[in-house]
């Protein structure tokens, strides 16, 4: 069982940048990559992205050049960093541990969840 903790989520005007975080804990071994997903009101879970074990990052396409996955295998925490943020960025975010890969993964565990909100 892995178990993963969010934190950093907040109120951020338009424009603003927030950093998200995910700590993992427990058996991390089963892991292949760690991901992040996000719930608009309303909106269906979606994919934001995924970093693996080793390094390799991919992104939502709409997400591109303003989200920044990062991990740090030795503290085993992912990391979100969100620039220019935009009102739709509006969500609860979700740090998920997955297995399998490179083509089809599953999840693993899901994290608790950490609220954004982009206001002015």
């Amino acid at each position: 069982q892995v178990r993963l903790v969010e934190s950093g989520g907040g109120l951020v005007q338009p424009g603003g940048s927030l950093r998200l975080s995910c700590a993992a804990s427990g058996t991390i071994s089963s892991v292949t990559a760690m991901a992040w997903y996000r719930q608009a009101p309303g909106k269906r879970r979606a994919w934001v992205a995924r970093i693996t074990s080793s390094g390799s990052i991919t992104y939502a396409d709409s997400l591109k050049g303003r989200f920044t996955i990062s991990r740090d295998n030795t503290k085993n925490t992912v990391d979100l960093q969100m620039n220019s943020l935009e009102p739709e960025d509006t969500a609860v975010y979700y740090c998920a541990a997955l297995r399998g890969g490179p083509v089809i993964y599953t999840i693993n565990s899901w994290g608790q969840g950490t609220q954004v909100t982009v206001s002015s």
